[in-house]
């Protein structure tokens, strides 16, 4: 993608759970224009459509309205195989738990998307991202070797393997200690600025955010607010201010809408 390009863009995009009374409005008609080579948090209140918009955006569940695109892909009406195939080939994933498969060694789980992209395993494009996240002698490892902050860098590590268009994190630092999270976020911030990676992710927490070039609010499911690259506690402040903002006036908030995210948890690298 060239640096105009947009890495994902939602337009009108709706996300409804049931009908009438019982009706959950996940997101209420997102617009949303994120270009590649940039670092985007998404924050919000409990229930506010942080995790539907994610799942939308990458594909792992399907919007009631609107149009999504990845990479200037149109993905809205694609089939459940063709969409697999491109959350294989061109989105990257980070999860909260790792998801790390413990029979395999590190080097086996970072090669895992082009085995089930059906590409050839290339042991020197493994040994490169391994390096890229200062894990480069620890290929032959198990999991339960490493500790949790070794184990999200390898989970970086298998997400940057296919060179994908976007790196989708959810809550990617939840599990970590301060310390092991700031790492963390240094190593997403570099993916960005060194490898022209585009990261979109979900994050409570204003420090993380704080590390985005860009930090989005979604509340009662639509996008309410941005900030530039901002301080822990500006994005605190903000974040404080949405959550005494009264609720929508009609439907349950996104909070009751099922998580897709759990389901692929294992699958969608």
């Amino acid at each position: 993608m060239g640096p105009d390009t947009a890495a994902v863009e939602l337009a009108g995009v709706r996300r409804q759970y049931g009908r009438g009374d019982r009706a959950v409005h996940a997101l209420r008609g997102i617009d949303l224009r994120l270009p590649s080579g940039t670092f985007t948090a998404v924050m919000g209140p409990s229930g506010s459509g942080k995790s539907t918009f994610l799942q939308c955006a990458a594909g792992l569940d399907r919007p009631t309205a609107g149009s999504i695109r990845l990479g200037g892909t149109e993905i809205t009406g694609l089939g459940e195989n063709r969409l697999t195939e491109l959350r294989r080939s061109r989105l990257g994933f980070v999860f909260q738990a790792f998801n790390l498969l413990p029979s395999l060694t590190v080097e086996q789980n970072v090669l895992l998307p082009l085995r089930l992209a059906g590409l050839r395993p290339d042991r020197r494009r493994a040994a490169e991202v391994l390096a890229q996240v200062g894990l480069g002698d620890k290929g032959a490892r198990r999991p339960g070797e490493l500790s949790g902050g070794q184990q999200q860098r390898v989970a970086i590590a298998r997400a940057l393997v296919t060179r994908p268009d976007v790196i989708f994190g959810d809550e990617p630092t939840g599990a970590l200690d301060p310390t092991t999270a700031a790492e963390v976020l240094a190593l997403l911030r570099s993916a960005v600025d060194h490898l022209g990676a585009t990261v979109v992710m979900v994050t409570h927490d204003p420090v993380a955010a704080a590390y985005a070039d860009r930090v989005i609010f979604l509340a009662d499911g639509s996008l309410v607010d941005t900030l530039p690259r901002s301080t822990p506690a500006t994005i605190a402040a903000r974040m404080t201010a949405l959550a005494a903002r009264p609720a929508a006036p009609t439907g349950p908030t996104a909070a009751t809408a099922p998580a897709p995210f759990a389901h692929y948890a294992g699958t969608a690298v």
